[in-house]
This record gives C-alpha cells, structure tokens and sequence, in this order.
C-alpha cells in the first residue's frame, strides 16, 4: 500500500474519531431537529465504523471514502447547527 494513501487513511480515521467524540447534539432534546442531529450523528458513527473495517481488511481507498463521508455527515450537521462543535482547530469548518 503506498505510504501516502497509508498516512491519509490513518489521519482521516482519527479525524473523524476525535469529531466524534467533540460534537454534541446542539437542539433540545425532543425536538424533530435533535433526531434529525441523532441520526446524522449515527451515521458518522457509522461511517467510523465502516472505514475500520475496510482498512482492517486491507481496503485503504474504501476505508478513506469512509472516514470522509463520516466527517462530512458531522462538518455539514455542525455548520447547519445540529452539532456544537469546536469552532477553533482542525475538526471542523466552522468559525
């Protein structure tokens, strides 16, 4: 495996892992906007899970897709405001 899609792979792996682990649901509990942020929530979950999986059995490209597609359902739910999120750092897009 090149070491660039190797390096990629693990960095985007724990990027998603630590947004994961930085992001809140923002709506009050109960609302049809905190289930719209569950499940955004759950589906990088997901998604998190998916990548390990496929870069566990040697899948480095459909591990990578993965872990991004995971970020995303987080960056777009934090900047529509499902998520609070860090506003300063690498996690997210958000200012």
């Amino acid at each position: 495996m090149p070491a660039d899609l190797e390096e990629k792979t693990d960095r985007y792996g724990e990027l998603l892992a630590e947004a994961l682990a930085e992001a809140t649901i923002a709506p009050p509990e109960g609302t049809p906007m905190a289930e719209a942020a569950a499940e955004c929530y759950e589906m990088a979950e997901s998604y998190l899970e998916d990548g390990r999986h496929f870069r566990d059995h040697d899948d480095p490209v459909n591990a990578l897709a993965s872990f991004s597609y995971g970020h995303a359902w987080l960056d777009a739910g934090a900047r529509v405001g499902l998520f609070d999120v860090p506003t300063e750092g690498h996690l997210f897009t958000v200012e």
